[in-house]
């Protein structure tokens, strides 16, 4: 029985650690692609605001 909880424990610490490592990874990817998409999203409303066609649309 303490095997059991010693092993659970073990694994409970290691799917933390998984866990911490990968959003430790992904997170730089998620800021950077939310600033890419606000200033794609910021340059098609002032692009779009003087009724002319943004180079994109042509």
């Amino acid at each position: 029985m303490v095997w059991k909880v010693i092993g659970i424990v073990v694994v409970g610490i290691i799917a933390i650690w998984l866990i911490g490592a990968v959003i430790k990874l992904v997170l730089p990817l998620v800021v950077i692609a939310a600033i890419g998409t606000g200033v794609y999203l910021l340059y098609k409303a002032v692009a779009g605001s003087n009724g002319a066609k943004a180079p994109l649309d042509q």
